[in-house]
């Protein structure tokens, strides 16, 4: 067998290379403030931090919350619309950034704000409603709700917690168990889940109170899965708990606001950076900032800096796979702003390099 030329092989490293640096980007849009489809697809450069437009959904309401297929070939969204809202399934094209729509079910519960799945259950979070709505994917999209579980009671703010308000799923690494927020009612509650069940896939195994009136809206998990990140919507509060099989034990409580500010909460989003050093936070409100804590031995947070987002409304943000770019996603302002991130120290740059795009609220990374 011949060998391939020398000259050969460099373009052919070159071009998987370049492959490798590009990702799509999808971005899932409100529609009911300014013109807009829902969803749109773009491609990212990891290297230049450089973007360019692929393709847009056909109008699909409020899609205010993505998430994507294991395998790369289905998006869920939700469509936030009052008691009316549902859920969207699309089959992907990740070539080519297409959305083709599937179907769509009763999200049987007002207001879905988030949503995970993992290839068998699509799991979605309403805020309005209160409960959680869980469905079967199919190869046609997805099925009618199979199992919808109710939060009752109500919290000690009164006009912000008369009921019970879930703000987010969320699947413990080892997906055994799914860990939801309920603004409401101050409580993160922990669902043991049963992934090949057909009506009860989510059932309790514990609800952990936190601090009353402080709302937890989105919590994130650790590198190593030993730690839990809580941020609560209200006070701007930072809670850290300890992890193991589906039990959370605090350990610290800090907080993203400026003090000397005198800030309001009105937190949004919280991730960790890929190499599970840093972890950031918004903040919207007055505020408008992103915070930035690194991450220390059993999980302990050293505040680092907190900078402008460049925009109003940061509701959502996404840090890109290589750890290179942070870019946030602005409900007011329309428009995402990108940030390079140095990973020696965490703190970000803002590259003056927007998406303009009407009411983005859900950033999340594919590969193509």
């Amino acid at each position: 067998m011949k060998k391939l030329p020398a000259l050969m092989l460099v373009f052919g490293l070159a071009f998987s290379l370049q492959a490798q640096q590009k990702l799509n980007l999808l971005i899932g849009t409100y529609t009911t403030t300014c013109e807009s489809n829902g969803i749109y697809t773009y491609e990212f450069d990891t290297e230049s931090g450089l973007f360019s437009k692929k393709n847009e959904s056909e109008k699909t309401a409020n899609a205010s919350y993505l998430t994507v297929s294991p395998d790369n070939k289905f998006v869920y969204s939700v469509n936030e619309i009052g008691d009316e809202s549902t859920i969207s399934a699309f089959g992907y094209d990740a070539q080519s950034g297409q959305l083709n729509f599937l179907n769509k079910e009763s999200a049987k519960g007002g207001d879905p704000c988030y949503i995970i799945n993992d290839g068998k259950n699509v799991i979605a979070a309403n805020y309005s409603g209160g409960n959680i709505s869980v469905f079967k994917t199919t190869a046609n999209g997805i099925s009618e709700a199979k199992q919808i579980v109710q939060h009752t009671g109500k919290g000690s703010i009164v006009g912000r917690q008369d009921s019970p308000h879930v703000h987010m799923v969320h699947f413990s690494p080892d997906k055994k168990y799914v860990l939801v927020n309920d603004l409401g009612l101050d409580k993160i509650f922990v669902y043991k889940y049963n992934r090949d069940s057909e009506s009860e896939i989510l059932t309790l195994k514990s609800a952990i109170s936190v601090k009353a009136g402080t709302g937890p809206r989105h919590l994130t998990f650790s590198e190593n899965g030993k730690n839990v990140y809580l941020v609560s919507e209200m006070d701007g509060s930072l809670t850290t708990f300890c992890y193991k099989k589906g039990s959370l034990k605090q350990l610290d409580v800090t907080t993203i606001l400026d003090k000397n500010a005198s800030q309001e909460g009105a937190s949004a989003d919280i991730h960790t950076s890929p190499d599970g050093k840093f972890l950031y936070v918004t903040n919207r409100g007055e505020a408008n900032d992103i915070s930035v804590f690194k991450i220390g031995k059993k999980g302990k947070l050293a505040f680092v800096e907190r900078i402008s987002t460049g925009g109003k409304g940061p509701r959502n943000f996404a840090i890109d796979p290589t750890g290179k770019f942070v870019l946030v996603g602005h409900q007011y302002t329309n428009n995402v702003v990108i940030f390079k991130r140095d990973s020696a120290t965490g703190k970000l740059t803002n590259t003056n390099n927007n998406i303009d795009l009407c009411s983005p609220v859900c950033l999340v990374f594919t590969k193509q």
